[in-house]
């Protein structure tokens, strides 16, 4: 299977109806996300009213697998700080490239900033 994993940018934007959207709904049946991106999502969503469930329920429906944060992605996600830091990524967005980097897969995300990113991966800018 292709593998793509979605930064939590890309599912707001999916599940908001926002520009970019219909690119992120087409890699679903190959999409993978962290478990930090989910509660990233999940937490947006609660901001925007949904109810906590609701939130964390709408998160999972755009993904196919599930990749709980481990040991491995923790040390690519420290590694990266340096080629981040100039750009102000997010520990969140540092564990989406980790999670791509362990996986060899590209990423999608609507953080335009990512195309300035020297991380050897493929990134899809959204919008």
């Amino acid at each position: 299977m292709n593998r793509v994993v979605l930064d939590a940018s890309a599912i707001i934007a999916a599940i908001a109806g926002e520009p970019g959207s219909q690119k992120v709904l087409e890699q679903l049946p190959h999409a993978a996300v962290s478990t930090v991106n989910l509660s990233e999502v999940q937490s947006k969503l609660i901001e925007r009213g949904f109810p906590p469930e609701d939130a964390w329920e709408s998160a999972l429906s755009f993904t196919n697998e599930v990749f709980d944060f481990d040991s491995r992605q923790a040390k690519r996600a420290g590694m990266l700080i340096q080629a981040s830091r100039p750009y102000g990524l997010s520990f969140g967005d540092r564990a989406c490239l980790a999670l791509a980097s362990v996986l060899g897969a590209p990423v999608y995300t609507t953080d335009r900033i990512w195309a300035k990113l020297d991380v050897n991966l493929k990134i899809h800018i959204l919008r």
